[in-house]
């Protein structure tokens, strides 16, 4: 039945993909999303995974990928951290990813990238990086970061798909499309490399706060949002020597 409303989904509300490819003199940039065992790793808090995820762990396994080849060749990263202080709640959800715990630090897969001198770490405390950002003085950790390596291209990996992720991309190209973020042209959202979590509505129906969040489809709406904002959604992305 849950599959045959997400085909229903994809029926009622398609969106292209695109390959995209990068190429050498490209001014590229990686954004990794909340990639942390809080929301990755089985087990590992009060929002992470009960048991193992296929579309968290294939987002991983592309992420790292990605990764990979921009530290290979220097290029920029920072990675987004969900970070909260003791006590300090994220209405609707349950006490997560408190800072100092191992739930707000990026997956063992991932945990290599704080020694790459060309990542950028930025632990926040709310849905969207891109307020996350700011900082007591009002200048943004994003945007300087954005403006100062040039950026053109910005490549967009993580979890939620229809969150973190989604919130961050919106408010980026409403930036972007208010001159705040310099030589920016594109946004880039890799569905391979973003994932979101499973809480069926039989689960739901149990608690007082919270809605169902059917993986797949809320996966897609996340997608589909995001390329309604103006993001190009990519199902490869190529590096062209």
């Amino acid at each position: 039945m849950v599959l045959q409303t997400v085909e229903i989904l994809k029926n009622e509300i398609p969106f292209e993909e695109e390959s995209v490819y990068i190429s050498e003199d490209s001014k590229a940039g990686l954004v990794l999303v909340d990639i942390i065992n809080g929301f990755c790793t089985v087990g590992a808090g009060s929002l992470a995974p009960r048991e193992p995820n296929r579309q968290i762990s294939e987002m991983i396994e592309e992420s790292e990928k990605l990764a990979k080849v921009f530290c290979d060749k220097k290029w920029p990263v920072l990675a987004f951290l969900d970070s909260h202080q003791p006590g300090k709640l994220e209405h609707p959800y349950p006490p997560h990813c408190i800072t100092g715990t191992d739930e707000s630090n990026l997956v063992p897969a991932l945990s290599w990238i704080e020694e790459e001198p060309n990542v950028t770490i930025r632990r926040k405390d709310c849905y969207d990086g891109f307020v996350g950002s700011i900082q007591e003085d009002g200048s943004n950790v994003f945007v300087d970061w954005v403006k100062n390596n040039k950026i053109q291209v910005l490549v967009v990996v993580g979890i939620c798909t229809d969150i973190c992720v989604l919130d961050f991309v919106c408010s980026t190209l409403s930036a972007k499309n208010h001159g705040l973020l310099g030589s920016l042209e594109d946004v880039v959202v890799y569905s391979r490399g973003c994932a979101t979590f499973d809480f069926p509505v039989s689960m739901a129906r149990n608690s007082k706060d919270l809605l169902a969040h059917p993986q797949e489809m809320m996966h897609h709406v996340g997608l589909y949002m995001a390329k309604g904002r103006g993001a190009k959604i990519a199902r490869q992305v190529s590096f062209i020597m």
